[in-house]
């Protein structure tokens, strides 16, 4: 897989990839990210969701600025899933 992150993307990543878990991730900046993998759109519902070759994942409710553990967890499965790994972001 070859996806380009720049400086900005390459921090939000490590942050989500990062021990102990980061608590202040901040959903436009995941977003941001998320829009290098596939389309990033806001359900009916208020809720983040990634399209990516024809399948959607939701990421929950985006009510506060921040994502929470679960959120944060969820996005590490989604982007290890499409095959980027916190040892591409070390490598950048």
């Amino acid at each position: 897989m070859s996806i380009k992150l720049d400086h900005h993307h390459r921090l939000t990543a490590q942050r989500l990839f990062g021990h102990p878990l980061c608590h202040n991730i901040q959903w436009h900046d995941v977003c941001s990210l998320l829009a290098r993998f596939g389309e990033v759109h806001e359900t009916h519902r208020g809720n983040w969701a990634v399209t990516m070759e024809g399948e959607t994942t939701s990421f929950g409710s985006t009510r506060t600025r921040d994502l929470t553990e679960d959120q944060v967890i969820k996005v590490r499965h989604f982007l290890r899933s499409a095959g980027f790994t916190k040892e591409m972001v070390e490598a950048a």
